[in-house]
């Protein structure tokens, strides 16, 4: 949404309280200004857009007890942590962010990994790669359009697209596809690092059951 500068007069015990709520919210006086006035003429911004889909998502990803939400830096941004049942009790980190802007790309999904050990790093990396692998064999139309998917040692950033039903979905709908697609993703890894160290062929075909099935159901769209 295309916006400009005004000027406008307001009381000082006005501003502050408005300053006290943009900082509470992680966010600037314009901005809180700007949601104010359009809450109070029932229109929606993009930030009210993403607090209903990341509230939608955080509501589904709570009931898991496998996922913590972490608190959110912003309203475009939806950041959760899961602990992997494997040496050291490594923590995975996952950060989804929303654009402001319409299109085709919707937004992005960053998983990370925090270690300095080599095995683990390796071991992610070969999980990241087979998963991008999967994407490129069952939903080839989605990487073409621009679903990139970037890794990078102990970490992976995976552009998130608009299904050909973005038309017709409401937050809701949004706020349960963010929250299938990282649930899925984290069960994936889960089973991953489960018996990669027993039987990696037999592991990696358990993953990409565990895509297939979602994928089947429809909850993998973005």
């Amino acid at each position: 949404m295309k916006k400009s500068v005004y000027s406008l007069v307001l009381m000082d015990n006005v501003v502050e309280e408005v300053d006290r709520l943009a900082y509470a919210m992680n966010t600037n006086r314009s901005n809180m200004v700007n949601q104010i006035l359009a809450e109070y003429l029932s229109m929606t911004t993009p930030e009210k857009r993403m607090r209903e889909i990341f509230d939608c998502a955080q509501g589904l990803l709570h009931q898991q007890d496998a996922m913590q939400i972490l608190v959110q830096p912003s309203d475009a941004v939806l950041a959760l942590r899961s602990a992997l049942r494997y040496k050291y009790n490594p923590t995975v980190r996952y950060a989804v962010e929303l654009y402001r802007t319409s299109g085709p790309q919707i937004g992005e999904l960053k998983v990370s990994l925090r270690t300095q050990n080599a095995t683990l790093i390796s071991y992610l990396e070969q999980f990241f790669s087979f998963w991008a692998q999967l994407e490129r064999v069952y939903v080839p139309q989605r990487v073409r359009a621009g679903g990139t998917c970037s890794l990078a040692p102990g970490r992976m950033t995976r552009i998130l697209m608009a299904p050909p039903q973005a038309e017709t979905m409401k937050n809701d709908d949004w706020g349960r596809a963010i929250a299938q697609y990282v649930s899925c993703m984290d069960d994936a890894m889960k089973l991953f690092f489960a018996g990669v160290d027993d039987d990696p062929q037999q592991t990696l075909r358990r993953v990409e059951e565990r895509y297939a099935d979602a994928l089947a159901q429809g909850k993998l769209v973005l």
